[in-house]
């Protein structure tokens, strides 16, 4: 798959290169300290477990990166391919499938555009800002972002490796229905004047731009076994972004693992009403992207057998995350939208949680 070199298709991922880090060098560090401990835990389970017992909780750190590892790898690999598809599709494509704001068929496509870019949680928060400045509603923004973080097609993947095709898809169907949900929501609190509307929406949306967006990009595509290769090692080179995170998510979960055996973390964190407070409130406190939370986010399922935390995990960062709030305000200039997202996010995580808990019970 290649594309004529005439076009200039603007590469969405290009945005998330330094969104978490703030420097190159940080972002590299980063993946290669987390690719060496893993590599190493990895190598001294097999290969040296009588060292591993003299290192205090060496011997269950090297457990849960083994098991995590086996348990991610295809997930991983196959993600690495689609980045590698999704990195040569224009962002005006995508953004084409917006449809008209204020509208329910708007809000679905932008939840299904959401899902389509393959970014971390900070990079998506850059596109979904441009969305807005480019005249999308406030319901189609809200509901691209709150689809976004982990519904990208690698990191839905790397959740099924861990916790099952069956769970995967209830968390992925519940999560979208959360985003079209909140964008009805927030296009109606604009129609009764609680909101302000977006003031970079003219009311003149291409309707055909999808169309002819998508006519354009298949007909400029060539398969070619170059290609492929190309678009394989593009996969690999832009899922570094991605990679570093799912380390470190790993070596955070092992940690989380040594630190709260598997009784401990159950009564913490289990299917109660406090273990979903208790959850919500870690969620909030961490700051770690979305490809980084996937591990930590599984053993709640798989270790505290709560299911609602597990989306509650998932779903929270998007509604509390500072960062997010405050790229909110800076680009509707107002402090109310920004607030108004917890508000209308967070009642629904818990009662969906809720229900998913009583469910296991």
């Amino acid at each position: 798959m290649d594309h004529d070199h005439h076009q200039t298709a603007p590469n969405p991922n290009s945005h998330g290169a330094s969104c978490h880090a703030g420097s190159k060098s940080k972002s590299e560090w980063l993946l290669w300290s987390m690719s060496l401990i893993l590599v190493v835990s990895y190598a001294a389970y097999f290969f040296l477990p009588e060292t591993l017992i003299t290192v205090p909780y060496g011997t269950v750190f090297a457990e849960s990166v083994v098991e995590l590892l086996h348990k991610m790898w295809w997930g991983v690999l196959i993600g690495i391919v689609f980045v590698g598809i999704l990195a040569g599709v224009p962002r005006e494509l995508v953004m084409s499938i917006l449809g008209k704001g204020g509208t329910l068929n708007g809000i679905v496509r932008a939840t299904a555009a959401g899902v389509l870019l393959d970014l971390c949680s900070h990079g998506i928060l850059l596109i979904g800002m441009q969305l807005y400045k480019r005249g999308a509603s406030l319901g189609q923004m809200m509901a691209f972002l709150i689809a976004s973080p982990w519904n990208s097609l690698s990191l839905t993947l790397i959740l099924w490796a861990l916790v099952g095709l069956q769970w995967t898809l209830c968390i992925l169907a519940l999560s979208l229905l959360l985003a079209i949900v909140s964008g009805v929501i927030f296009d109606k609190l604009v129609d009764k004047g609680v909101l302000p509307p977006n003031p970079n929406s003219n009311g003149a949306e291409d309707h055909r731009g999808f169309r002819q967006e998508l006519t354009t990009y298949m007909r400029l595509l060539h398969w070619t076994p170059s290609a492929f290769v190309k678009m394989l090692y593009t996969g690999l080179i832009e899922s570094r972004m991605i990679l570093r995170w799912i380390f470190f998510g790993i070596v955070l979960a092992s940690i989380i693992r040594v630190a709260m055996p598997v009784e401990l973390f159950a009564q913490v964190f289990g299917p109660t009403l406090a273990g979903l407070g208790a959850t919500l409130l870690f969620a909030t406190i961490l700051e770690v992207c979305s490809e980084g939370s996937m591990p930590v986010a599984a053993d709640f399922l798989l270790r505290a057998k709560a299911p609602g935390n597990m989306f509650g995990f998932l779903m929270t960062g998007v509604s509390t995350d500072y960062t997010e709030m405050l790229m909110l305000k800076e680009t509707t200039g107002r402090w109310k939208i920004a607030f108004f997202l917890p508000l209308v996010i967070l009642p629904q995580v818990v009662l969906i949680a809720l229900i998913l808990n009583q469910m296991t019970l």
